[in-house]
């Protein structure tokens, strides 16, 4: 092992990669790019959602609804339900998968321009694919789906591939984290909102009803959690704290194996293309993940 590799990455720094990383995933569901390959495929564009649930979930396999809102874990069962089912009846998860890297390709090249084909820009492709082939997949099966996959050949792509294992790697662990700290999928909303991770409106998009948000902040305050209003009591936020805390030690280990220096050599190598990112417009100010406020 290195001298690099013993160099401790904080929790901190942990989070602070992950808020990095996670908008060259999240172009996935919001470039025009992705939706026209998969509108190519017969998904509805009407919303993102149609393509959402079969783009994330094509790494799984031609799984059923049970599986995908047990990987999903915060959305709603009845809105898995209703865009997963009959979804590989459209097209298949191999040609999910394919599109999806056609159209990331084709998003990245419009966004970053001649930055691709850049020294930089392999370099840290190269980075965070170790951090990625590091990150263990035990108990992890969105992490996991995704690192079975083949590396594609362009640095862009292997960026991106590597982004999406990481942020999988670090989602998997978030659910771990949340059961572990009793909040059911609802509650995991509920529980949020009343922290201002978002608004309650970007926590609906999830499907669930007034009557179940309602039930889960009756819980919630049953336990001392939240105020009437739906506001976090001092408990409440300790124990949301908590939650985001375990969830970065569980997915500080890739970060380990890279090494501090490395670790932050990635993040000056991603800062002017995360900028491009950020500045093309494409992704939303608010978002359900807490980025910014957590």
């Amino acid at each position: 092992m290195s001298e690099k590799t013993l160099e401790t990455v904080e929790t901190a720094r942990v989070r602070q990669l992950w808020h990095l990383l996670e908008p060259f995933h999240a172009l996935l569901y919001f470039a025009p790019e992705v939706e026209e390959e998969m509108a190519a495929l017969g998904y509805g564009t009407e919303d993102r959602w149609p393509a959402y649930f079969p783009l994330r979930a094509a790494p799984l396999g031609e799984v059923g609804a049970e599986r995908v809102t047990s990987a999903f874990y915060s959305f709603s069962p009845r809105m898995v339900a209703r865009h997963v089912k009959g979804a590989w009846g459209i097209a298949a998860p191999r040609e999910v998968l394919a599109a999806r890297l056609r159209g990331i390709d084709r998003a990245y090249r419009a966004i970053l321009g001649d930055g691709i084909e850049g020294p930089g820009l392999a370099e840290a492709a190269a980075l965070a694919r170790r951090a990625a082939e590091s990150a263990g997949i035990e108990g992890r099966p969105l992490a996991a789906a995704n690192a079975e996959l083949p590396w594609p050949e362009a640095p862009h792509l292997q960026l991106w591939h590597a982004a999406t294992i990481l942020r999988e790697h670090r989602g998997d662990g978030h659910l771990a984290a949340l059961l572990v700290s009793g909040l059911d999928p609802v509650e995991s909303l509920v529980s949020f909102a009343a922290i201002g991770a978002a608004s309650v409106e970007r926590f609906e998009s999830r499907g669930w009803s007034r009557e179940e948000w309602a039930s889960a902040r009756q819980r919630l305050a049953a336990r001392g959690l939240v105020e009437p209003d739906g506001t976090a009591t001092q408990e409440g936020r300790a124990l949301r704290r908590r939650v985001e805390e375990h969830t970065d030690r569980l997915a500080a280990a890739p970060w380990q194996s890279l090494g501090r220096t490395d670790a932050d050599r990635l993040g000056d190598l991603l800062g002017d293309h995360w900028v491009a990112v950020l500045s093309s417009g494409l992704l939303p100010s608010e978002s359900t993940l807490g980025i910014g406020k957590v």
